[in-house]
Formats: structure tokens, C-alpha cells, sequence
């Protein structure tokens, strides 16, 4: 599907009523592929390559947070939806928080997994390739040779039972797909948008009291070392409501350590869980009764 004039690449499957999946940064929408099949037994099902990612195009172009918000509506705008159900993974989990607080009317419901977003906490590795000089550096460890010995050491990790070892597969399926210019170029684009040296830079904290009556799961990997297990507690306890599923044995990526959990906490959300209904008026009370009120003037 061309949007904007840019090529946009998705999977889709299903008749019924919508879910839209949306991968983390350097992946692509094959990362929900084994679980779509059963997802979309009674829904519609999306799951799209986001720009600069994937088969979809690698402009040099806007790779904000609110910019990927953006075109997920506007994906969903040229595919005839009016509303889904996001669920997001990592990068793709602050993606679906910002689509849930810039376009409320069109979120059903909200599904967090190892989202970024919440804390600044960030894997050291994750901070370094912000700094100046690191996509000089990106080009060197992509090449072949170097991804070879990266294979070796992340093998390396998984027997020695390490947290990083855990997501070794998935880790180097992403960094393979580096090799070409333009999908580094977008990846430090988009890690850059939301992460310096310091770690993440955004937060939903200060806006996740407006997840007031939007169904919300979150779901997060107990060995997570990308983003620490810490950030899904804290941000259960700052979304009303939201239910929480930690995997005891997964890392960054729970879908695809134990997939059958997975589905059947997914399904269980969305069989017991009725779509979000947006109010115009509730939503100015929740912003008006968080905000600060301006100074008084003199006269």
C-alpha cells in the first residue's frame, strides 16, 4: 500500500473486528507471523513493516514516536478501519501508547509487551549507538565476517544461561538486517528520536492516567535485558486498571519464548474486556483535572 507516497508493507488476515500488531525497532511484521494465523479466527488482523523497517521504504524521513502514531492511522484510514485493538512490542509499545493518547476515538484496547516508554532504563549497547560516530561503527559490526563472530558470542550467551542469551536468535535476526544503509540509517533515526546517552527519553508516565477506561494489558519477559521487568510494575500501577502477565522464563521478546501463553492471555483479554468507549467530554475533565492551573495576572 503506497500512504504518502511511501510504500507500506503489512501482513493481513481475518474478517471481524480489528487488531493491529506492531513490531519493535529493527524488526519487522514477521515477528508476529506464527501467531496471526489462530489471532485472526473471528478478527481482522494488521500487522505492518513500519517505515524504514521490514519491506516497507527507508526514506530519509520523520521516525518519531508520534510520527509512526501517525501512520498507523493513516494505514488503518486507507485500509477502511475505523478502529483496533493495538498491541505493540518494545519500540512498538510506545508506538500503540502514543496512537491510544493521539487518536483515543480509533483505540479499542491497549496491549503493551516489553514496551519502551516507561522509564529511562536501556540496555548500555541501545545508549552507545546514539552517540555521535556510532553508524560508522554500525556499517564495521553488520558486515559478514563481524555478524559471524557476533553469531558465535551470542551462542555463547545462551548456554551460559545469560539474559542476553535468551533473545540470542532474535537479537542477531534484527542486527542481520542492518547490513543495509538505509535500514541503519532509519533504525539510528528512530532509536535517536527517543533514546541519548542517558537512556529513553520519553515517558508515558506523565499522560497514562488518561488510559482511565481503555482496557489495557501488559505483558513483559522476567529476564528482559533490553528493558528491566521493572518498568511493566511500575507502569501496572500508573494505568487504572491495566491487567499484568510476567513470563517467569521469557526475556525481551515473551511471544516468542512461550507463544501459547501468549495467545491464550491475549485471547482471554479480548474475550473478557469490552472495546473502549471514547468521550470527548471525559477526556477534557481527566486533562483539566491533571493539569495546573495558570498564575493570576495583575491588573
Amino acid at each position: 500500500m503506497t500512504v504518502h507516497g511511501y510504500r507500506r508493507a503489512y501482513l493481513r488476515a481475518g474478517r471481524g473486528p480489528a487488531l493491529l500488531l506492531i513490531h519493535g525497532i529493527g524488526d519487522n511484521s514477521g515477528t508476529w507471523r506464527d501467531l496471526i494465523p489462530e489471532l485472526a479466527r473471528g478478527r481482522t488482523v494488521i500487522a505492518p513493516d513500519l517505515l524504514g523497517h521490514g519491506r516497507s521504504d527507508k526514506p530519509r524521513g520523520d521516525y518519531s514516536i508520534a510520527g509512526y502514531a501517525c501512520g498507523m492511522r493513516d494505514l488503518l484510514t486507507v485500509l477502511g478501519i475505523e478502529r483496533a485493538t493495538v498491541v505493540g512490542h518494545s519500540l512498538g509499545g510506545g508506538v500503540a501508547m502514543q496512537f491510544a493518547y493521539q487518536f483515543p476515538e480509533r483505540c479499542e484496547r491497549l496491549v503493551l509487551v516489553s514496551t519502551g516508554g516507561v522509564g529511562p532504563d536501556l540496555h548500555p549497547v541501545l545508549r552507545a549507538a546514539t552517540v555521535p560516530g556510532s553508524g560508522h561503527a554500525l556499517s564495521l559490526l553488520t558486515r559478514a565476517p563481524v555478524r559471524r563472530v557476533g553469531w558465535a558470542a551470542t551462542r555463547a550467551l545462551r548456554l551460559l544461561h545469560t539474559d542476553v542469551g535468551r533473545d540470542a536468535d532474535d537479537l542477531m535476526r534484527v542486527f542481520a538486517s542492518l547490513d543495509v544503509p538505509t535500514a541503519r540509517q532509519a533504525f539510528l533515526r528512530t532509536l535517536r528520536s527517543a533514546v541519548d546517552g542517558h537512556g529513553q527519553a520519553i515517558t508515558m508516565l506523565d499522560r497514562c492516567y488518561l488510559a482511565a477506561g481503555m482496557p489495557s494489558l501488559i505483558v513483559w519477559g522476567a529476564h528482559d535485558a533490553a528493558i528491566p521487568v521493572e518498568h511493566a510494575r511500575i507502569a501496572h500501577e500508573a494505568m487504572p486498571g491495566s491487567r499484568l502477565e510476567i513470563f517467569p522464563d521469557a526475556g525481551h521478546f515473551p511471544h516468542h519464548a512461550d507463544p501459547v501463553r501468549f495467545r491464550a492471555v491475549l485471547e482471554d483479554f479480548l474475550a473478557t474486556t469490552r472495546p473502549a468507549s471514547h468521550s470527548a467530554r471525559q477526556w477534557r475533565t481527566l486533562l483539566r483535572s491533571h493539569g495546573t492551573a495558570a498564575p493570576a495576572q495583575d491588573d
